[in-house]
């Protein structure tokens, strides 16, 4: 019995000096998630302090392989210096103000972006999609938001 009381302290003083688990902001969310090219637009459209800040965001991330799938040559030309506004207006699309989890997308017709312009959701087939870009992976919780891993790059009008 002594045994097991002292065990017990043991763990129980072993998990008091454990360090709280690190949580992640939208960024370091997304390279954790290996999303290299979304983080690359970010550091170039100066966005990574604003996703680094309280939030909450909820962010409708492409993948790597969504943005090759853009026309030829537009990627590295929105990566340019002279290409930052508008590469930034193309990021600020794919996010927006709040937490907004899978289970309350569903239930909306279209989201307010931070750049001010919607867009549109709506489930085909049990497949949530934003505008034409369906959810791949929802509810990647970060510290100060969410992440939904979109097959897309969302382009607004």
């Amino acid at each position: 019995m002594k045994l097991k009381s002292l065990t017990l302290l043991a763990g129980a003083l072993a998990l008091a000096f454990t360090p709280a688990a690190y949580a992640a902001d939208i960024v370091d969310t997304a390279i954790a998630d290996n999303l290299q090219t979304l983080v690359t637009a970010v550091k170039a459209a100066g966005l990574v302090e604003t996703l680094k800040g309280p939030g909450p965001f909820t962010v409708f991330a492409p993948t790597d392989e969504a943005f090759a799938k853009l026309p030829a040559g537009t990627l590295e030309s929105l990566l340019k210096p002279e290409n930052k506004a508008q590469l930034r207006r193309i990021l600020l699309y794919h996010v927006i103000a709040g937490k907004v989890m899978s289970q309350d997308v569903v239930k909306l017709n279209t989201l307010k972006t931070a750049d001010g312009k919607s867009i549109a959701i709506k489930t085909i087939n049990g497949d949530v999609m934003v505008n034409h870009a369906q959810i791949a992976n929802a509810d990647i919780a970060a510290d100060n938001g969410v992440i939904h891993v979109i097959d897309a790059v969302l382009l607004p009008e």
